[in-house]
C-alpha cells in the first residue's frame, strides 16, 4: 500500500502537459485509449444507439493543422480551451488532436469556422 500511495503522489505532482504526456505513453504501452475506455462505459443499450446512427447529434473537433499560422490557432485554441500558452502550443504542435469533444453540430461548427478563421485546418467526426 506504501507504495502505491507515493504514485499517487508522484502523479498528483505532474504538471497538465506531463500529465498529458504520461497518458500518451500509457496508450501506447497497452495499446489503448482513455477515449476507447469511456465510449465503452457510455451508457444505454444497442436499441438506444440505432437512433443515433440516422443523425449524429455529437461530434468531436479535430485540428488537423496549423496552415503555418501557428500563433494565430494558438491564440483560438487558448480562447476555446482555456488552456494555458504552453499547453495549446503543445496541443497545437501535437496534430491531429481533438479540441473539443462531444459537443452538438452547432457548436462544432462554430468552433470549425473560428479556428479555420485563424488558417486551422479542422475536421469534424
Amino acid at each position: 500500500m506504501a507504495d502505491l500511495a507515493k504514485i499517487v503522489e508522484d502523479l498528483s505532482a505532474l504538471t497538465v502537459l506531463e500529465a498529458a504526456e504520461l497518458s500518451k505513453l500509457l496508450e501506447e504501452k497497452w495499446g489503448v485509449s482513455a477515449a476507447a475506455a469511456v465510449a465503452v462505459a457510455a451508457p444505454g443499450g444497442a436499441g438506444a444507439a440505432a437512433p443515433a446512427a440516422e443523425e449524429k447529434d455529437e461530434f468531436d473537433v479535430i485540428l488537423t493543422g496549423d496552415g503555418g499560422n501557428k500563433i494565430n490557432v494558438i491564440k483560438e485554441v487558448r480562447a476555446i480551451t482555456g488552456l494555458g500558452l504552453g499547453e495549446a502550443k503543445a496541443l497545437v504542435e501535437s496534430a491531429p488532436k481533438a479540441i473539443k469533444e462531444g459537443v452538438n453540430k452547432a457548436e462544432a461548427e462554430e468552433l470549425k469556422k473560428k479556428l479555420e478563421g485563424a488558417g486551422a485546418t479542422v475536421e469534424l467526426k
